[in-house]
């Protein structure tokens, strides 16, 4: 079965906005495990414009699941990741200007300096993923390396208009899974997905995570976080093939 990871970021999006105590992304984070997630993800971005220093030193005491701590290749988050030891880091791209993560790593591009966060990453029992564009050489590069995971990025069928248009971004992240998944890696997606077009990707093999932040902290601010993760949970669930 599928398992959901909640990105609680956008929490503490809402928090910072008054520069106040509320609301709290640890506690929600664990209300969205006790709905179900089997885990949570927070960007510890080089600007801090949203997850803390103290939310995720908290959010590794607190967390029964699974911690995913996002991040880029950057020395200093790098440093925090290796003290912090979570169960995962996921590493992306990172600009300054971006509203959100706009596309996936260049692995070949950074081998080196991938390669040794790997190793160093490694080294304190964390495993890595990198969050890569369903493309078959980055997937490749990513093996090189020593990842143990790959994201892939769903940002373009998501933002794609039209029947033709989001069948060609599927059949896409369909070979990245299974090319990934033969290589010997482990696949998770996410990135733009939401209540409407989750169900297409559960029905793609071999993806057995999915990263979703906005749109349940959307729908939290309607239903409350535990109703908006059940009701994820119950679109992943239903849509996911009984052989997977």
């Amino acid at each position: 079965m599928i398992t959901l990871n909640v990105n609680i970021d956008h929490i503490a999006t809402i928090r910072n906005a008054r520069g106040g105590t509320e609301p709290d992304p640890v506690t929600s984070a664990m209300l969205a495990e006790l709905a179900g997630a089997t885990g949570i993800v927070s960007h510890l971005r080089e600007d801090r414009r949203h997850i803390k220093d103290r939310d995720v030193l908290l959010l590794r005491e607190m967390i029964q699941t699974k911690f995913d701590l996002e991040m880029a290749a950057n020395p200093e988050i790098i440093e925090i990741a290796l003290k912090l030891k979570p169960d995962l880091v996921t590493i992306v791209p990172e600009k300054r200007q971006e509203l959100t993560t706009e596309g996936g790593l260049n692995v070949r591009n950074n081998r080196d300096t991938l390669r040794k966060l790997c190793q160093d990453m490694h080294s304190k029992d964390i495993e890595v993923s990198l969050f890569v564009d369903p493309d078959e050489m980055q997937i490749e590069e990513s093996l090189i390396i020593g990842a143990d995971m790959i994201e892939l990025h769903t940002g373009a069928y998501a933002n794609a208009k039209g029947e033709k248009a989001k069948n060609l971004e599927l059949n896409l992240l369909l070979a990245a899974a299974t090319f990934a998944h033969n290589s010997g890696l482990k696949v998770a997606a996410g990135h733009g997905l939401n209540y409407y077009n989750t169900q297409n990707i559960c029905k793609i093999p071999y993806i057995k995570e999915l990263s979703i932040g906005h749109s349940i902290i959307a729908r939290a601010t309607y239903t409350g976080i535990e109703k908006a993760v059940k009701e994820m949970l119950d679109i992943i669930h239903l849509n996911t093939p009984k052989s997977i």
